[in-house]
């Protein structure tokens, strides 16, 4: 089983939305519920950078190029992340990953498939 399962990208013209999913199935459930998650994001030829992160209490954080258009949340119970997209731009085209946060924003564990989201120009 992964770690951590996305889903929920696609292809989708610029101004529109598109709402990512993360899973972590094999996290133990206090463990997910206390941990601080992220959302990253690795476009053609550019380094994998962190878009979002959101606490254990639910305080979001985000790179200033997606600011009041992407939202991170969290479903506890569920082991769930997400991300909201909207007023998409050909710039946020890549591959979209999640990931369990050390408190320096650090990722913890091996990656997922990610899901790919194309924003053409």
């Amino acid at each position: 089983q992964e770690q951590l399962v996305e889903s929920g990208g696609g292809l989708v013209q610029p101004g529109g939305s598109l709402r990512l999913s993360c899973k972590a199935p094999r996290m133990i459930l206090s463990v997910f519920n206390a941990n601080l998650m992220g959302w990253y994001r690795q476009a053609p030829g550019k380094e994998r950078e962190l878009v979002a992160s959101i606490t254990a209490d639910r305080s979001a954080d985000y790179i200033d190029s997606v600011k009041g258009r992407f939202t991170i949340t969290r479903d506890n119970g569920k082991r769930m992340i997400y991300l909201q997209m909207t007023d998409l731009k050909p710039e946020d085209t890549a591959v979209y990953y999640c990931n369990a946060l050390t408190t320096s924003k650090q990722p913890k564990h091996d990656w997922g498939r990610g899901t790919l989201v194309t924003i053409p120009s």
